[in-house]
């Protein structure tokens, strides 16, 4: 029974397994992809992952820690300069792994293991602009002038209209237009009954 033993052994002794894991990362690290079993792949995302965390504190203290894993100075180089700067955002998940199938041989199913980072099949590459502006699908300046006109003559109230109007008509016509026509009424000296009274006093005379 195998009860609580989680390190995967690979079918090798403690140095062996640790030299071989320590070569897959010094690889991955450089290349930035390594095709290798899915069992290694595995076992070396466990492994990996932890030293490149330690890389976003770039001290002597924690180089001199991943050094003592590596054994390999360009790795600790690479893997401090270019790589810490590029997953400073990611809180972990560095790397992932593609299943490739089976190799043929030993029928032993391969596997990609890349830094997530880095790929150039899902996403976006590493020379892309990620700001670049979107595309869109619009008309032309010309039909947006024409539109713009017909809202602003719609928009336009009838009060402002007759306003309008009535600017340019001349003054006394807007005079004669606006006072009512009120008829004035005979005053009492000037009444019919008394015209006819002082005709009647004149054909008398």
């Amino acid at each position: 029974m195998r009860h609580g033993d989680k390190i995967k052994n690979l079918s090798r002794t403690k140095a062996h397994r640790d030299a071989l894991l320590a070569n897959l990362s010094c690889h991955l690290i450089k290349h930035k992809r390594i095709v290798t079993t899915v069992a290694k792949a595995k076992a070396l995302r466990v492994y990996v992952e932890p030293l490149i965390t330690k890389s976003k504190e770039n001290t002597t203290h924690q180089r001199r820690i991943v050094f003592s894993y590596l054994q390999d100075k360009t790795a600790v180089t690479e893997l401090f300069n270019t790589i810490s700067a590029k997953v400073a955002g990611r809180p972990g998940g560095y790397t992932r792994i593609i299943k490739l199938g089976t190799r043929p041989g030993d029928a032993a199913e391969k596997a990609m293991i890349e830094l997530v980072d880095f790929n150039e099949i899902y996403g976006k590459g590493i020379g892309e602009d990620k700001g670049a502006a979107k595309k869109t699908r619009r008309r032309s300046s010309s039909g947006k002038k024409k539109t713009e006109g017909t809202i602003a003559e719609a928009t336009t109230s009838p009060v402002e209209a007759e306003a309008s109007v009535v600017e340019e008509k001349p003054v006394a016509e807007v005079v004669a237009d606006a006072a009512p026509i009120v008829e004035e009424a005979p005053t009492a000296n000037e009444s019919p009954i008394a015209e006819e009274a002082k005709e009647d006093g004149k054909e008398q005379a």
